[in-house]
């Protein structure tokens, strides 16, 4: 249990999401995303200022991350299946319109449920991940970017290649994915859970479900006003198709770059993004 806040179960169909919840049951809903490979108690430190701030902050771990909803098909980790799960995320929480705060592959969902479904959000802040369109461009154009995603393409073999990798030597690579950016107590939370059976597959099928190529997401244009925060240290996602990003938002854009971070923002530049993050929100 993360002090200062709320166990929560969120049923949507047959599956069960655990999540943890901070603030008022009366605030404004901000629903924050995690990536690979995260879980809701990566936003430990955004939860609790949130809350303070009187939101009502649920984090919820995604289909795949929570026991209760990994689904063995790889086609049920399509974007719009990802779509309707926060659709169905802030119905349960009591809200039809909210703030959504993302980050890494929980950005990209982000990115694309702002572009099909912009009435239900009163604003948008993503954390280290371009637009999906600019990072494909970058990736096309980039041949630096094209290389920094060849982990993507190495995830989404479906001959068990990658889990074999990333779980050798007592996991020593997916370790070593965290860097030294993320606190070690919560590298070892985050590998005892996705050694759990099936787990690590379940969060690999994130990359394998979305479409033919890596990164073709359906998102387009994005009209709700939107933070996007980067880290200059970002070894994957790069500076090209963070700068592309703002040619994809027609509304309200700002677009900062956290010097110094890499790309765990929730887990290492929590205190520094907070600030930006309640003024986005508060104007909104």
């Amino acid at each position: 249990m993360v002090p200062g806040t709320e166990q929560l179960t969120i049923t949507v169909g047959t599956h069960r999401h655990s999540a943890l919840a901070a603030g008022p049951a009366s605030g404004e809903l901000v629903l924050l995303l995690h990536g690979w490979a995260e879980f809701a108690d990566s936003w430990t430190t955004e939860l609790a200022a949130l809350g303070a701030a009187g939101y009502r902050a649920v984090a919820v771990d995604q289909r795949g991350y929570a026991s209760g909803a990994r689904p063995l098909d790889v086609d049920q980790y399509s974007v719009r299946h990802l779509i309707t799960d926060v659709i169905a995320f802030a119905a349960a929480l009591g809200s039809d319109r909210f703030h959504l705060v993302a980050h890494d592959w929980g950005g990209m969902v982000g990115w694309a449920f702002a572009s099909a479904h912009p009435d239900q959000l009163r604003s948008l802040t993503i954390l280290t991940t371009p637009h999906p369109a600019a990072l494909h461009r970058a990736a096309t154009d980039d041949t630096r970017q094209f290389r920094d995603l060849g982990y993507v393409r190495f995830f989404r073999h479906l001959d068990g290649r990658a889990e074999a990798s990333l779980l050798a030597d007592d996991a020593a690579e997916l370790r070593a994915a965290y860097g030294d950016r993320v606190p070690a107590e919560l590298i070892e939370r985050n590998i005892t859970r996705l050694t759990e059976p099936g787990a690590l597959t379940a969060t690999l099928n994130w990359y394998r479900g979305p479409a033919a190529s890596e990164f073709d997401i359906p998102a387009g244009r994005i009209s709700v006003p939107t933070l996007y925060l980067w880290g200059s240290e970002d070894p994957y996602l790069g500076r090209t198709a963070a700068e592309l990003t703002r040619s994809y938002v027609d509304g309200e854009y700002e677009f900062e770059v956290v010097e110094g971070a890499s790309h765990w923002l929730p887990e290492e530049a929590g205190e520094f993004i907070m600030p930006r993050i309640l003024d986005h929100l508060k104007r909104h």
